[in-house]
Formats: C-alpha cells, sequence, structure tokens
C-alpha cells in the first residue's frame, strides 16, 4: 500500500509532529508498505536526503500561543497545481495529513486529495482557538473530506470536537523504547553524588520554565546537594537566567544547551527527577513518555494533556501550575524519599510499554484497515498481514 505522511511543519526542525510522523514513516516502511512524507522545509536538499521526502512550501516563523510555529503561510499554495500533479503521479492509497486545518500546506493537499482514503490526525490542545472561531464556516468544508480522524489525546480529542463535533479515535504518540531506556549511558559528569532535577524543552513561556527556576532556589535552600539541568537551545533566555541565578547566587543551574535528539536518553538516564511545568496548551507530553520509559518519576503540571498521560501518586506528582511553593513541596518530597522516586520510575516503565512504536503503528494500520473496509466493503489484505504482525510479499521483516 502506498501512504503520503503530510506535516505542515518545517520538516528541518524536530518537534513533536515532526518526529511522530518520522517514526510512523519508519514503522509503516518495515511493515512493507511504500511512505511518502510531504512537507515543507527551510533545508530542502538536507530534508530530501531521504527518498521518501516531497518537500513542499517555504516555512516561515509564526509567533503564535507562546510558541514558535514554523509553516508555509501562502495562500497560493491552495492552488498549487503542483500539489495537485504530485498527488495524481504518485496515486496513494491512504493520504494522512497531521493536522489538517493548519494553513496552508495542510489545507492545500486536503483540497486537493480526492479519490483516496484521507485521514486527519489532531495533535493540539489549547483553551480556544481564534483561528477555528473565524474561519469555521469555511474549514466545515475541508474538514467534511476527512475520512477518518485521530486526536493524540483525549485533551486534543476535546479541543478540536468543540469546534467540529464528530467521530474521533485517540491513538497516542508513540516512543522509541530502545532509544528510550534505562540502559542508555548517563552523562558522567553529573554523576557526582548530586540529586539531578532534569528540564526538557525551549523556554517558552507556555513550558512554565520561570516557576521551575523559582520553585529549584526554594528546594536548593533545602536540599544543598541537588543540580537542576536544562536541556534547551541556547538563545537569550538562557542568558537570562544565567544571570538571574548568578545575581541570586544560585548554584548548580546547568544550561546544556541543544541536545541531539540520539542524546536525549543519557540525560533522562542522568536525573533523579524529572519536572515539566507547562502552564497549559500541551496535549499529550511527549517529554513525560520519555521519561518514564527511562524510569523516571515525575513532577509536572495538572493539565489536562499531562494528566491524561500519568497518575498523581503513581508514574509522579501532579501539581497546580504556575504555582512554584507547590511545585517545590513536590519535588522535595520526591528528593527525600529514594523508594518513592523508585517505585514511581518503575511504574512509568510499565506505562511506556504500551506506547511502543510498533503498538501505535499498528493501531493506525488497523484504522485504515476499518476506515477501508466501511468504503468498499472488502478487508485489504495487505494491511491485515501488517496489523496481525505477520509477513506479506515485499514486507521488510
Amino acid at each position: 500500500m502506498k501512504i503520503a505522511l503530510v506535516s505542515p511543519y518545517d520538516y528541518a526542525y524536530p518537534g513533536g509532529v515532526n518526529n511522530h510522523i518520522a517514526s510512523l514513516e519508519e514503522h509503516f516502511t518495515r511493515m512493507g508498505h511504500e511512505v511518502k512524507i510531504i512537507a515543507p522545509s527551510s533545508k530542502p536538499k538536507k530534508t530530501q536526503e531521504k527518498g521518501s521526502a516531497i518537500v513542499i512550501g517555504k516555512p516561515v516563523a509564526i509567533h503564535a500561543s507562546g510558541s514558535v510555529v514554523r509553516s508555509p503561510v501562502s495562500p497560493m499554495l491552495l492552488f498549487s497545481d503542483r500539489i495537485r500533479k504530485i498527488l495524481e503521479q504518485e496515486k496513494f492509497d491512504v493520504v494522512h495529513i497531521h493536522e489538517p486545518l493548519m494553513p496552508a500546506l495542510a489545507i492545500s493537499v486536503l483540497h486537493h486529495a480526492e479519490g483516496v482514503l484521507i485521514v486527519g490526525t489532531f495533535h493540539a490542545s489549547r483553551s480556544n482557538s481564534f483561528g477555528y472561531t473565524i474561519w469555521k464556516p469555511l474549514l466545515k468544508k475541508w474538514m467534511a473530506k476527512l475520512d477518518g480522524k485521530i486526536a493524540v489525546s483525549k485533551a486534543a480529542m476535546e479541543f478540536v470536537n468543540r469546534y467540529f463535533p464528530g467521530d474521533y479515535v485517540i491513538i497516542p504518540n508513540g516512543i522509541d523504547l530502545e532509544r528510550f531506556s534505562d540502559k542508555a549511558k548517563p552523562v558522567e559528569q553529573y554523576r557526582d553524588g548530586k540529586l539531578n532535577i532534569l528540564f526538557v524543552g525551549r523556554l517558552e513561556k507556555r513550558k512554565g520554565f520561570k516557576y521551575l527556576f523559582g520553585a529549584y532556589e526554594r528546594v536548593k535552600r533545602e536540599f544543598p546537594q541537588c543540580r537542576l539541568i536544562v536541556v534547551s537551545p541556547l538563545s537569550r533566555l538562557c542568558q537570562k537566567y544565567e544571570k538571574l541565578a548568578a545575581k541570586r547566587n544560585l548554584e548548580d543551574v546547568i544550561f546544556a544547551g541543544y541536545v541531539p535528539f540520539e542524546d536525549l536518553a543519557s540525560y533522562y538516564n542522568t536525573a533523579d527527577i524529572f519536572c515539566s511545568p507547562a502552564t497549559g496548551w500541551e496535549s499529550f507530553g511527549m517529554v513525560l513518555m520519555e521519561a518514564m520509559a527511562t524510569g523516571k518519576p515525575i513532577v509536572a503540571s495538572d493539565i489536562p494533556g499531562y494528566a491524561g498521560l500519568i497518575s498523581h501518586g503513581v508514574e509522579g506528582l501532579l501539581v497546580k501550575p504556575r504555582d512554584e511553593k507547590a511545585l517545590a513541596s513536590a519535588i522535595m518530597s520526591l528528593l527525600r524519599d529514594k523508594s518513592m522516586r523508585e517505585k514511581m520510575g518503575e511504574k512509568g516503565k510499565l506505562k511506556a510499554n504500551d506506547y511502543s512504536w510498533d503498538v501505535v503503528a499498528r493501531k493506525v494500520m488497523e484504522y485504515y484497515q476499518k476506515l477501508l473496509q466501511s468504503r468498499t466493503g472488502v478487508v485489504n489484505k495487505e494491511i491485515a498481514c501488517a496489523c496481525q504482525g505477520s509477513s506479506h510479499p515485499g514486507a521488510a521483516y
């Protein structure tokens, strides 16, 4: 079967949606399917080094919802004859668009796709959407073209369903359990007896790092033998917090800078506690899953996207968002109790098994099968074999 996976975001930049697409492409290919990724890229030559990529559109940086989105915005993509021709020439069986209502590439592919199974996956979760509200009458037209609708979490489903009611299935993000495990070698320079608190993410407002910084100041007074490690691309905000730490004589705040995806597990395995104080707009919490897969207890904000993934007191502790005192208290309770840290870490590893990419990719395939069968009344034997884990002609097992 031939599948198109469409990303609206700059494929030259790593991120949750693009990592999700890359993992689906890898696992679908292992199943024996032919997969193409359609995406914009600020580095088209590098992106096209992988033969499965078709680059369409030049992304620009857009500041929105406390984050930076890199996506093409030209409305001319909607009228792009190139997109129509690519879809006609490739003759895909399935066109799977991630964030299908995201302008301009995702909507353009949705507009031009005809005569194929069209599936959309919704990743985002916010309190509201100005764009959905304003453009709802027009977006409903394109929404109606989707044969199937996936949300990565209950929070993501509730968000999109508020504007576009319908039948959604929840198929979560996956985790590479081979990469993220407690077997990854820790960063030795930080294994010196101090207890390490780890933060992974961009220092955007919605990630809530300022609350962790304030909480750490409280924690450090009670637990001098602790350290805060920040894995985040170096930026002016990093410099701001470095200066602030120096001004307040706050020691052991380490800004590690950008860490390649393949090395992230080493930082998780260096941590004693993982902390994510996001203030909202998190539909799933991939960093929580990575921490759980490596057996680390979690302290995180009690927001829908996180509460749908971890249970308070089981894999970690959930605290009120934007509350430095509550955050500090939760961190200190885990610093005091090694047994609790270990128990929560083990519970997290068990839960992570349910989110392996092998499991998630097969769930998506099973959903394709269900949709195709409802359209034609015929079971696609190729997909059925893949879903059952058995080989079929051309399978790369």
